[in-house]
């Protein structure tokens, strides 16, 4: 059985060991132990010390192994993208030509250059280990995170984007850094994407903002704009069925696509219900579908597991097992929402 919850201080060791199988397609958790070290810290005062609104708090979440502590997932929430540094994406347009002279007609591809100051919310960083890869895992991590932000909706901003990882092969190669970002900053694009965890600023002092015009690069460029990793459909597909949209907007070093959704409009958001705790059963006395569970009010003790709920006049029975998971005892208030939409 697997729980999540709020990084901790402890975890470094078990978050690099879980890091260590995630190739070179997580850009915002980079295999150095230092910074790693400094995103946990970020995280731990992002839980214990929030605003009354949305300031740029970055959320860490980690998915443990109920009864060995391994760590065998992450997954990240910042409340606001922006603010003193901005955040930079290409705006995907498209405007067809045509010629009656020569009866052509042409679809042209333009990227154009932006920078966000006072962003949307962004669900990020996350990574699941392979060797615990299935639907139903991938599903309970993503989602989790909604039931956290649908607690305190006043610290995330109203609209939620989530950047997905674009083509990058496991050497980190990626063709369209070559083809653009190389000819201007002339280093990998490895380093480049370690660069930017210490400061953004060299990519809006090097990046032209002129259009780039698509279809002029070399052609393994061209295809990957917009385009997903392959390990990173499964997450996108999700994301899509809880509500997520295309943005128009893709990555600037591997350009991904990124999706966007009004956050009071994802599945997972609207539908998740708040009952307290009424009985605690053994778990083959509750006849239901599996629900993504979480603590309620519990803010740096939130955790969320997945097990079954009966509702009756208003109150939750709960097996024994997500009791214990969750440190529910009665009266307790929990959050739940169904695995997958009905």
């Amino acid at each position: 059985m697997f729980i999540i919850r709020p990084i901790a201080e402890g975890d470094l060791k078990g978050l690099m060991e879980l890091l260590a199988d995630s190739g070179h397609g997580l850009t915002s958790l980079p295999k150095d132990e230092k910074i790693i070290k400094r995103k946990i810290l970020t995280s731990v005062r992002s839980f214990e010390h929030r605003d009354d609104s949305p300031n740029g708090e970055s959320y860490l979440f980690v998915m443990v192994e109920l009864f060995t502590g391994k760590i065998v997932g992450v997954s990240g929430i910042i409340s606001k993208i922006g603010g003193f540094e901005p955040y930079y994406f290409y705006r995907l347009k498209s405007q067809k030509r045509y010629s009656q002279m020569l009866d052509v007609e042409k679809e042209i591809r333009s990227l154009h250059f932006e920078k966000i100051h006072a962003g949307p919310a962004e669900i990020c960083s996350l990574f699941l280990s392979p060797e615990f890869r299935n639907s139903q895992n991938g599903r309970f991590l993503s989602l989790s995170r909604f039931l956290f932000m649908a607690e305190d909706r006043n610290f995330f901003e109203s609209q939620v984007i989530a950047e997905m990882r674009g083509r990058v092969n496991e050497d980190g190669h990626s063709p369209f850094w070559e083809a653009v970002g190389r000819k201007f900053m002339d280093i990998d694009f490895v380093q480049a994407d370690y660069l930017t965890m210490k400061s953004k600023k060299f990519i809006e002092e090097l990046l032209p903002e002129e259009p780039i015009l698509v279809d002029v690069l070399p052609k393994e460029a061209q295809e990957v704009v917009a385009e997903v990793h392959p390990n990173t459909e499964p997450a996108k597909r999700i994301l899509m069925q809880e509500g997520f949209v295309l943005s128009g907007l893709v990555g600037i070093f591997e350009p991904g696509p990124v999706l966007k959704a009004n956050l009071d409009e994802v599945r997972a958001v609207k539908e998740s219900i708040v009952v307290e705790v009424g009985k605690i059963v053994p778990d083959n006395e509750i006849d239901s579908e599996t629900y993504v569970i979480a603590t309620s009010g519990m803010d740096k003790y939130f955790k969320a597991c997945l097990g079954k709920v009966k509702v009756q006049e208003d109150k939750a029975t709960i097996s024994d097992v997500t009791a214990t998971a969750l440190g529910l005892r009665f009266g307790d208030p929990l959050r739940f929402v169904s695995l997958k939409k009905k």
